[in-house]
């Protein structure tokens, strides 16, 4: 059984190659990267390095090869190159004979008002066509996500938030990483569709956890739209990011990712990483 993840040298990849490590042995797991010099860690331990460019759909050729298993890790970047790149792959692993792709989604991906949705609806469309057995790992919002705003309290802000009272799942990115390492890995996950997230939660209720991490009161400013576009720019962000982080305010208030599931405890085994835990790791690694 040969098992292969995609994206292996970033975030979300790597964890998810540390979670496989943990339970299959190294010779069975392989790595797509588009700069295999990255992954050189990996190789010493014995993981077998292949290099593929979602770019050079020929490279995902030789990538895939011999591949049972895959983890399709959604890239970077703009909608129309991501759809472009992750259609490559597709069909990559349908030219390879792959007998399964897991690929990691968004909340509600085919309804969702979330703008980053397209890219995955669009993805989860391709592969369902490709005939491929599958699952879906519609991964909700990682913790890790609000760095900047705990960065911006930490340093006397209020918590901002344009999201009202719309409700996310925040959890660390490890858990999405574990979960996605326990389908790849196991049995009967073929043609499924899992809904991961963290418990539901305002963002008056993550400021509060993250006022007891503190130890101390975290006011929370809600404005609207406007206003919180005003502030992010007034803060030095870049007027793409400034787009980008208000839509996504919005699309919380509106429920995009407002999506009750208790698919990722299934998968894990285990509840998600209690809310604290997750928000003293980060608060730590930001001071560090």
């Amino acid at each position: 059984m040969k098992l292969l993840v995609t994206g292996a040298t970033g975030k979300l990849g790597s964890l998810a190659v540390e979670a496989l490590l943990r339970s299959v042995p190294a010779a069975e797991l392989a790595v797509s990267v588009r700069v295999p010099e990255k992954a050189e860690s990996l190789r010493a331990r014995g993981v077998e390095v292949r290099y593929g460019d979602f770019d050079r759909p020929d490279s995902l050729d030789a990538a895939f090869a011999g591949v049972d298993r895959l983890l399709l890790i959604s890239a970077d970047g703009d909608t129309e190159t991501r759809i472009r790149q992750h259609t490559a792959a597709v069909e990559a692993a349908k030219r390879a004979g792959v007998g399964f792709l897991a690929y990691t989604s968004a909340p509600n991906a085919p309804e969702s008002t979330l703008f980053l949705a397209e890219v995955h609806r669009v993805t989860e469309e391709a592969i369902r066509s490709s005939g491929i057995p599958y699952s879906f790992l519609r991964n909700n919002w990682y913790l890790e996500n609000e760095a900047g705003t705990i960065q911006a309290v930490l340093a006397g802000a209020p918590w901002l938030t344009s999201a009202g009272s719309g409700r996310t799942g925040w959890t660390p990115r490890r858990d999405y990483a574990e979960a996605a390492a326990a389908v790849l890995a196991g049995k009967g996950h073929e043609n499924t569709v899992y809904e991961l997230s963290g418990p539901l939660r305002t963002q008056e209720e993550l400021a509060a956890a993250l006022a007891g991490v503190l130890g101390r009161e975290v006011p929370v400013q809600q404005v609207d739209d406007a206003a919180y576009a005003v502030i992010m720019k007034q803060a030095g962000l870049p007027e793409p990011v400034v787009q980008l982080v208000t839509a996504i305010q919005s699309a919380i208030r509106d429920g995009a990712l407002d999506v009750p599931s208790g698919d990722l405890e299934k998968l894990l085994g285990r509840p998600a990483t209690p809310l604290d835990e997750g928000l003293r790791q980060l608060v730590n690694g930001l001071k560090a």
